[in-house]
């Protein structure tokens, strides 16, 4: 009889992000009837995930993996193989990319499975938007190529967002404004908004950004223009906005809201890179603020274009930012319990390097995350 599959999953206390621990747990080697069991190879943790924490309750975030009371487990991109299958669609070998908690294994209900597509249809994800539910085997994935699973995994998501982002923005003409202003320049989702409102002729860019980072967002070339965060009252306010934040700095964005005043035409909420300077900002003048939900985005554009073209056109934008990438991305892998805790806080504390890309995992090294190679 196989052994029981020994787990262990990264856990956060959701009203202080700051304690974390591991909670040990065992899976059973006999899976029930239709469960699919995954070994979480590696999974990579950007100021993005921060964001996840955010708006775990608003989003749902908290429902994709489960946790005991009062204690959270934030999603993450990343890959990994199943181990284990009682389902007939699906093989043990098949390595997918999609959602994985900061876990050693997932186990996972499939509600449908093909070549192109594993969907999760576990109770507790159902009415989740379903781009989230998806498992993609990467033999059937235009985009995944193994020298680079490490880039995908880091910004295959955050473009995503950022890509649905710059979409929803010229879809509305930009709301009448020809400047877009981003918070939290640095951040990778904001370098990759920043990518795609480059292709764009009709936009101009400013980032804002604290100075310690000011020079490595100069060094992008992305933005037509850079501003720290004691700047904002030197920005043009004689010229229509729009505000994509990426940051949740309450201080900040009532300045940016105060100072461009009737300028600003639109006040886009995304990230939360800034959680420790988040809070309600009542009575902020200007356009309400309103949260981007980019699975809206994608229905709306498979819809009106079919998710083959939708998938072609987001793939051939992702391999030109992952190109650009190139010239400043550098990726470090960790390992081990001690490593996850090691990222996580740092990441949440805002002192990792933009430069930097954090590729973790809960076994021990390089060779325990592929035993069978």
């Amino acid at each position: 009889m196989s052994a029981p599959f020994d787990n262990s999953d990264f856990v956060l206390d959701k009203k202080a992000w700051q304690k974390t621990r591991f909670v040990e747990n065992t899976i059973p080697a006999a899976l029930a009837p239709g469960q699919v069991l995954f070994r979480v190879d590696r999974f990579a943790f950007t100021a993005n995930n921060i964001s996840y924490a955010g708006a775990g309750d608003l989003l749902r975030y908290w429902d994709f993996f489960p946790a005991a009371a009062g204690l959270g487990r934030i999603p993450t991109m990343g890959f990994g193989d199943v181990v284990a299958s009682s389902h007939e669609a699906v093989t043990v070998g098949t390595r997918c990319f999609g959602f994985y908690p900061m876990s050693k294994y997932l186990l996972i209900e499939p509600a449908s499975a093909a070549p192109h597509s594993i969907y999760d249809g576990v109770s507790h994800r159902h009415g989740i938007a379903p781009a989230y539910n998806q498992y993609q085997p990467v033999g059937h994935d235009p985009i995944y190529d193994v020298r680079y699973e490490d880039e995908l995994m880091l910004l295959r998501g955050l473009f995503l967002t950022s890509f649905l982002a710059d979409d929803f923005l010229a879809d509305h003409d930009h709301h009448g404004a020809r400047t877009a202003l981003i918070s939290s320049a640095s951040s990778k989702t904001s370098i990759a908004l920043a990518f795609c409102l480059s292709q764009r002729d009709d936009i101009k860019t400013i980032g804002l950004t604290s100075v310690g980072h000011s020079d490595f967002v100069e060094r992008l070339a992305l933005y037509d223009e850079i501003v720290t965060y004691d700047g904002v009252a030197e920005i043009a306010n004689d010229e229509s906005a729009v505000y994509v934040d990426m940051a949740g700095n309450t201080k900040v964005s009532r300045e940016v809201h105060e100072h461009l005043g009737d300028k600003l035409k639109y006040s886009m909420r995304i990230g939360a890179t800034h959680w420790d300077a988040a809070g309600g900002n009542p009575d902020l003048p200007g356009p309400a603020r309103e949260f981007f939900f980019a699975p809206g985005q994608i229905k709306k554009r498979t819809s009106q274009w079919g998710p083959a073209v939708f998938q072609e056109r987001l793939g051939a934008s992702l391999v030109d930012f992952l190109a650009s990438t190139q010239e400043w991305l550098q990726i470090e892998r960790s390992y081990g319990p001690e490593a996850v805790e090691r990222v996580y806080h740092a990441t949440l504390e805002g002192v990792t390097s933009p430069t930097r890309g954090n590729i973790i995992s809960l076994w021990n090294d390089e060779a325990a995350t592929c035993p069978d190679s």
